[in-house]
C-alpha cells in the first residue's frame, strides 16, 4: 500500500499587507497547504486582493475569517502592535497561528499569547522565515562541528533606505523602527548561535519620524562570546552575518533572505565556499507549522524562542532609553 498523505492544512491570512506577496507563492506551491481565504477591514479590498492572488474566499473583517470553521490556521501580517492581540483572538477562535515577526517588543505580551495558545490547545509560532532555511541549519552545524574553533564573536547587519515618514515602518504608534523591522533578525541570529545573552547595550539615532532610524547593539554571552549588530532604515542596503572563531570565520552575504544561499569558511590560508540549495523560506515556515498541526514534526519556533527574543529586544530598548547596559536573567 502507498503512503497516505495527510490532508493539507486550510489557511487564512489576516490583512493584505505587502509582506504577503512573499508568503502567498509558497503557500500555493505546497501540497501541504490550502490557502482558503484572506481578510481585510474593507470587503471590496479583500475581494480584489483574493482575485489577484487566486484565493477562494474574501472576508470583510478579521473576525469574519476567524469565524469560518473551515479555516484551521492563520498567518497574521498586521502591524506590530496588533500581533499579540490578534494572535490571541485567533487562538481563542480555535485557529493555529503563524504571526509575522516580531511578535512583540514586550515579553509580557508574548507570554500572554502563548498562555492563550496553551488554553486553546493550539500552536503559535513567530515567523522568522530565515530560521527554516537550510543555509541557517548548515551554519549552526558548522559551528557545532568546530569548523572555526571556539566561538568568539558574531557580527551582523541589516539595513535599507526609507525616508517616507508616512510609511508604517517609520510610525511610532505601531512600534515601527529599525530594531523592530530588521534588527530583530540580527538579535535572533545572535541568540541562535550563542545562546541567551547575559547583558545587552543599545544605542540609537532617532530620526524625524520619532522611530529609531539606526540602532546598534552589543550583546555579551556566557563563555566570553560577544556580538555586535547594526540595523537601519536610513542606511544603504546591507545584510551580512559573520561568525568569528579562534581558528577561522564563517561569512554569509545573504543571511536573511537566503536568495543565494552560500557560506564562506574563511581560514588563514584558504576560503572554502559552501553553496546550498535555493528554497523558499516562507514556504518552509508554513509547512513546518502545517506538519506540526498534523503531528508529523515538531514546531521549530515556539514559546521559548519567542519569549527570549522579546526579552532581549525589550532589554535593548531599555538600555537605549537609559544609556546603560541591561543585565538579563540567567
Amino acid at each position: 500500500m502507498g503512503v497516505v498523505r495527510a490532508a493539507p492544512v486550510r489557511w487564512g491570512i489576516l490583512s493584505t499587507a505587502d509582506i504577503n506577496r512573499l508568503v502567498i507563492p509558497g503557500a500555493h506551491a505546497s501540497d501541504k497547504i490550502e490557502l482558503l481565504g484572506v481578510a481585510s477591514r474593507d470587503r471590496s479590498r479583500a475581494g480584489e486582493y483574493a482575485t489577484r492572488w487566486d484565493i477562494p474566499r474574501a472576508y470583510g473583517s478579521y473576525d469574519e475569517l476567524l469565524a469560518d470553521p473551515e479555516i484551521e490556521a492563520v498567518y497574521i501580517s498586521l502591524p506590530n502592535t496588533l500581533h499579540c492581540e490578534w494572535s490571541i483572538r485567533a487562538l481563542e477562535a480555535g485557529k493555529h497561528v503563524l504571526c509575522e515577526k516580531p511578535l512583540s517588543r514586550r515579553v509580557a505580551d508574548v507570554e500572554a499569547s502563548f498562555e492563550a495558545a496553551g488554553r486553546a490547545g493550539r500552536l503559535l509560532s513567530e515567523a522568522f522565515m530565515y530560521r527554516h532555511n537550510p543555509q541557517t541549519a548548515r551554519l549552526a552545524e558548522l559551528i557545532a562541528e568546530g569548523a572555526i574553533g571556539e566561538l568568539r564573536l558574531i557580527r551582523s547587519t541589516f539595513s535599507y533606505s526609507l525616508y517616507d515618514t508616512g510609511n508604517i515602518r517609520l510610525k511610532t504608534d505601531v512600534d515601527g523602527g529599525s530594531l523592530m523591522d530588521v534588527g530583530c533578525y540580527c538579535v535572533n541570529a545572535c541568540r541562535l548561535l550563542a545562546g541567551e545573552p547575559e547583558s545587552v547595550f543599545g544605542r540609537a539615532w532617532i530620526g524625524p519620524s520619532g522611530t529609531d532610524w539606526v540602532f546598534t547593539g552589543s550583546l555579551a554571552f556566557s563563555g566570553s562570546v560577544l556580538a555586535l549588530f547594526d540595523a537601519g532604515t536610513a542606511l544603504v542596503d546591507r545584510d551580512e552575518l559573520e561568525v568569528v572563531g579562534s581558528e577561522g570565520s564563517l561569512f554569509l552575504n545573504d543571511p536573511w533572505h537566503c536568495r543565494l544561499p552560500a557560506i564562506e569558511v574563511r581560514r588563514a590560508s584558504s576560503v572554502e565556499r559552501i553553496e546550498l540549495e535555493q528554497v523558499d523560506s516562507y514556504r518552509l515556515e508554513l509547512e513546518n507549522l502545517s506538519d506540526a498541526i498534523r503531528g508529523t514534526t515538531q514546531l521549530l519556533l515556539g514559546r521559548q524562542d519567542a519569549t527570549s527574543q522579546a526579552r532581549t529586544i525589550e532589554a535593548l530598548f531599555d538600555s537605549q532609553r537609559t544609556g546603560a547596559p541591561v543585565s538579563l536573567p540567567g
